[in-house]
């Protein structure tokens, strides 16, 4: 029977269970998961925060991470700025990056989730709003939301993955998991 580990990683945690090629030791996996045999079934970049999954089952961690099989990502989006319409709708066709066109998202914007605090905070500038977006993607490429943001000229500010197909952070505090 496989497992399949459901964690909320917290910023600045590294997506993976070492971190020996740093010459200042990092927070990794093995400081919140002490499962042998499970492993990443794709990766969240230290900045990003979020619903993390990893299984001991190679077919089922390819299944969530190969781009073929279009499992949704949903993540809750803080960008900075009040973005249009227009913006948006660009995002809900694709945007162009260098690596080349995004498949389309789902995008819509949201009232401020209620969060865990972030530490260290966002970056609060008064003269500057920001808006909460949910944004769901079905691939997967590196630092893929956060340059599709740019790319409209809403930088992010803070990225947190909520959802990754029919799984869900609900109820699972940061640096927690739970199998599935």
């Amino acid at each position: 029977m496989s497992r399949l580990v459901l964690f909320n990683k917290p910023y600045g945690v590294l997506c993976q269970f070492s971190d020996s090629r740093s010459p200042t030791p990092r927070p990794t996996l093995s400081d919140f998961i002490d499962l042998p045999g499970v492993y990443p079934a794709g990766r969240l970049d230290l900045d990003s925060e979020g619903l993390l999954l990893l299984t001991d089952d190679g077919r089922l961690q390819a299944r969530i991470s190969d781009p073929r099989f279009k499992t949704a990502k949903t993540y809750l989006v803080q960008i900075e700025g009040d973005p249009e319409e227009t913006a948006l709708d660009q995002l809900r066709r694709g945007v162009s990056l260098k690596d080349g066109p995004t498949r389309p998202a789902e995008v819509e914007r949201i009232a401020d989730p209620e969060l865990w605090p972030r530490d260290p905070p966002v970056r609060f500038r008064k003269t500057v709003p920001d808006t909460w977006i949910s944004l769901t993607i079905r691939e997967g490429r590196n630092r893929q939301v956060r340059r599709m943001t740019a790319a409209i000229g809403h930088p992010t500010l803070r990225l947190v993955r909520w959802r990754i197909g029919d799984w869900s952070l609900d109820g699972i505090e940061p640096g927690q998991w739970r199998l599935a």
